[in-house]
């Protein structure tokens, strides 16, 4: 599904969005009938979950705008960001991700053809890009700086240099990667404004941003990879999935701050739209022997759950059947691929089990006893084993 006229793209652009910094470049673009570029960058450090359907549900719509759309797979962010994650395993994480994120668009049907990945090490290492971050840090405080990446980077009380340096970096890169916009979660709004403000100062134009709301985890939180009780891995068996919805917080009659309802306002709504031409969410009623609730707008699920027609009983399972069908080919991509699997393992190794240790009870417990020869030999034996364990406790503590 491709949107025709300008009015109809910037719709399709702009739905479901919190706000729209600059909106009159992407209009003007859409009016002279050419492919506005976008670009949303994701720093490859946790393992991605079903959270990242929300952004991707908006690259899909982008994609079926026709606009053109650079996935920054930001391996240097991710080792500046209070590293998060090992230089070591970045790289392999940049594979990673771009499998997932492929897997994704694909699985809600939209043509990849306007699509590309750039790494970010790629272009943020060559010497024009080294300058203009200089000429940056020249003209950018500190104060600024902690205040563009206040909610992007992780603050300490002692924090490295490089945080301050992330958000310069995420600024440059709407030059570096020639594109109109930049999309992102409403938690980069600061970032975004400081785009607006320290771009022309050397010498560079003012994009438009996109700003997705914060869409609350299943636990109505924030999604997060280190929360495994908050997120839904996209690989996850579907029993597993099932089981994970089932314990979601979603109060009866509640839709603020509710995740399982806004994980179908911006994703299985859309992505149904997506995928069949049409929007549907359908939840079953079998059991009471009635017929099936049929959605195609958020503003009507809202309404029933308030007035308890819908319910979390209901909810739920309609909800986890709908995740695991869109999950479906993901998975199928992932069995079909040895080299994802491979990357999979590079990426996210388990972690070593921890060796069982044997207690070493030595010679003189009851039914241990040697010959009374040994005694003496035995005891400074067991002196020194004590003295090891004793090492391992504090090493432990």
């Amino acid at each position: 599904m491709v949107a025709a006229d300008a009015s109809e793209r910037f719709a399709l652009l702009r739905e479901n969005l919190a706000e729209v910094l600059n909106p009159e470049i992407i209009e003007s673009i859409l009016a002279e009938g050419r492919s506005p570029k976008i670009y949303w960058g994701t720093a490859t450090t946790g393992r991605p979950h079903c959270g990242y359907f929300v952004p991707a549900i908006k690259i899909a719509q982008f994609l079926a705008a026709g606009c053109d759309v650079t996935i920054l797979l930001a391996d240097i962010h991710g080792f500046l960001d209070n590293l998060k994650a090992p230089i070591e395993l970045v790289e392999q994480r940049v594979h990673f991700y771009r499998y997932v994120i492929t897997a994704i668009l694909e699985a809600v049907g939209v043509s990849t053809e306007k699509l590309r990945f750039v790494q970010g090490s790629s272009y943020q290492k060559s010497p024009e890009y080294v300058m203009d971050l200089y000429k940056l840090t020249s003209l950018v405080s500190e104060h600024d700086a902690k205040k563009a990446g206040a909610e992007v980077v992780k603050q300490t009380a002692n924090a490295p240099l490089s945080g301050l340096l992330y958000p310069i970096l995420q600024v440059l890169d709407e030059q570096y990667l020639d594109v109109d916009a930049q999309f992102g979660g409403l938690d980069q709004r600061k970032l975004f404004t400081a785009a607006k403000e320290w771009l022309p100062k050397i010498g560079y134009r003012e994009r438009a941003h996109l700003l997705n709301p914060m869409v609350p985890g299943l636990q109505g939180g924030k999604m997060s990879s280190s929360d495994q009780d908050s997120k839904i891995d996209l690989l996850d068996a579907p029993e597993v999935v099932a089981k994970k919805i089932k314990k979601a917080t979603a109060a009866p009659q509640v839709v603020e701050d509710n995740g399982v309802l806004a994980f179908v306002e911006y994703v299985l709504l859309p992505a149904s739209g997506l995928k069949e031409g049409k929007r549907e969410f359908k939840v079953e009623r079998e059991r009471d022997g009635l017929e099936p609730l049929v959605y195609d707008n958020i503003a009507q699920m809202q309404e029933d759950y308030k007035n308890d027609k819908l319910t979390p009983q209901l909810l739920k399972p309609a909800v986890a059947k709908t995740l695991n069908e869109l999950l479906a080919p993901i998975h199928t991509a992932y069995q079909a691929s040895k080299d994802w699997q491979e990357v999979a393992l590079k990426a996210y190794p388990p972690p070593p089990k921890k060796e069982k240790k044997v207690k070493d009870k030595g010679s003189r417990y009851p039914g241990g006893g040697k010959p009374a020869g040994d005694a003496a030999p035995a005891k400074a034996e067991d002196a020194n084993v004590d003295g090891a364990a004793a090492g391992v406790l504090k090493l432990s503590v």
